[in-house]
């Protein structure tokens, strides 16, 4: 079982950015799946979402109209097109699978089983 995290990259204000993680070893439509980032000094930041069996995406208000989650699943992987990008995005960023569907643990690092190894986003001109 293994989350595959990749797509960082450095990238100027305002442009855009689209991460991927890909599944090996196990159905990630299966699962619900989350996006995760982490800055230097601050706590591992839940952003979006997707629950198994649901199409509905979830998002954070700090990337809400910015970002979008979505899935392939003849490719097993879950994107994060990420769009106008900000300075404050500036993170590593982590996909993460797990099996509940409550929405409140969703948006929790506890509410995941497998994570992914991380990708760096800097966001700098």
């Amino acid at each position: 079982v293994q989350l595959q995290a990749s797509g960082g990259g450095l990238v100027q204000p305002g442009g855009s950015l689209r991460l991927s993680c890909a599944a090996s070893g196990f159905t990630l439509a299966y699962t619900t799946v989350g996006w995760f980032r982490q800055a230097p000094g601050n706590e591992r930041e839940w952003i979006s979402g997707l629950k198994r069996g649901n199409s509905n995406p979830f998002y954070t208000d700090s990337v809400k109209g910015r970002f979008t989650i979505s899935r392939d699943t003849a490719k097993n992987t879950v994107y994060l097109q990420m769009n106008s990008l900000k300075p404050e995005d500036t993170a590593v960023y982590y996909c993460a699978s797990g099996s509940g569907t409550i929405t409140s643990t969703m948006r929790t690092v506890r509410g995941y089983d497998y994570w992914g190894q991380g990708t760096l986003v800097t966001v700098s001109s």
